[in-house]
């Protein structure tokens, strides 16, 4: 079974959230003209029916459409209603279902608000935390932040969802909890924690460990780039004299980290940039990796968050009904994932969305279906 008929199989799990009598289109015709529009360079309901039109003979090729091209009212009423959390759950299934994780990667977790999901000024309601598999370039998974929480409860909640054994997951400061941390090592995972003033005691003794111990080992990166030298040092302590972790509060705590870095900026006027941070990990490991691995966990902002951004248009898109921006947002990381992983073409994100939307047989490549 290919990446187009696992998508289709598991979209058939998927509760229709529509009424008998209001079912003139295939809930998963819509849907993939969701997914295919997008992938095209479609971003709103409209857009999405006008691409389907001019594409109709084509899509009929795999889509049943007993009734022709659903309205653009019909694909905002149906995004916006269908259960999100079924969704989400649905789109990991497809994940798992056509990816086999490299082990030992990082697995990057963070949190992106949807600004254009706003209302009337105000600050907006719906805040997704992702999940970055890095050398496998994918998108595992999504949550939604509830309005009246925040990302230490759904940070749990996605872990759950994933298979994460053999991985390491990195998450920044607000990801730094004794609870998440016990939920990875019950995975079968480790963890490196971004550890800041949210967790104040930890951060004092991390510091009186690097203030007066004998025995660190260190890695010196040099990097050369974009305008400027960054000189990375990066400290790891492995016995404790400070941190009283006996009571195993940390499940696993095996090691602290320091990332010390210098930006300076060639040719500019421009002050140079200092900045210090700590770090603690379940590994056993030499700082040279943790050099790779911290750096990797910037993967999920760079070719994840401003990927959508930049060439989807995430934060522009104004989707506010109901589960809409939520929903949508999913729409985008699939369709991400099936451009990253189309490897025949050797161009950026929306140059592949442009060749998509233009031959169709380059299309079918990206959805990997036969016709």
């Amino acid at each position: 079974m290919n990446e187009g008929d696992k998508l289709v199989s598991i979209f058939g799990n998927i509760e229709d959230p529509r009424s008998h009598i209001n079912q003139l289109h295939n809930l998963e015709d819509i849907l993939l003209i969701g997914i295919i529009s997008v992938i095209c360079g479609a971003e709103t309901w409209k857009q999405m029916v006008e691409f389907s039109n001019s594409k109709e003979e084509f899509l009929r090729k795999f889509l049943e459409l007993p009734n022709g091209i659903p309205s653009d009212d019909t694909i905002n009423r149906v995004f916006s209603s269908i259960e999100s959390s079924q969704f989400e759950t649905c789109f990991i299934d497809w994940v798992n279902s056509i990816s086999k994780l490299s082990k030992g990667q990082v697995i990057a977790i963070d949190g992106k608000t949807l600004r254009g999901a706003k209302s009337h000024g105000k600050k907006s309601p719906v805040h997704m935390v992702s999940a970055w598999a890095d050398q496998n370039n994918l998108v595992l998974g999504q949550v939604r932040v509830n309005e009246k929480s925040n990302e230490i409860t759904a940070i749990p909640r996605l872990l759950e969802k994933l298979f994460i054994e053999g991985n390491i997951i990195t998450i920044d400061a607000m990801g730094t909890q004794t609870n998440i941390a016990n939920k990875i090592i019950e995975n079968k995972a480790d963890y490196i924690l971004a550890v800041k003033e949210n967790q104040e005691q930890l951060l004092e003794e991390i510091k009186d460990e690097f203030r007066f111990s004998k025995n660190i080992e260190t890695d010196i990166n040099i990097d050369y780039g974009h305008g400027r030298i960054e000189t990375r040092k990066c400290s790891v302590i492995s016995e404790f004299k400070f941190i009283d972790n006996s009571n195993n509060k940390w499940n696993k705590l095996n090691q602290v980290i320091k990332i010390e870095s210098l930006r300076e900026f060639k040719n500019s006027d421009k002050l140079s940039e200092k900045a210090t941070r700590y770090y603690i990990s379940s590994l056993t490991d030499k700082a040279i990796n943790y050099q790779k691995n911290i750096r990797s966990h910037w993967g999920v902002e760079n070719k994840l968050h401003w990927t959508l951004d930049v060439a989807f248009s995430e934060d522009a898109s104004r989707k506010r009904n109901n589960n809409a921006a939520q929903n949508y947002s999913i729409l985008l990381k699939i369709a991400l994932n099936l451009l990253k992983n189309e490897k025949t073409e050797k161009q950026g994100i929306a140059g592949k969305r442009l060749k998509a939307g233009w031959n169709e047989a380059y299309l079918l490549k990206v959805l990997n279906v036969k016709v």
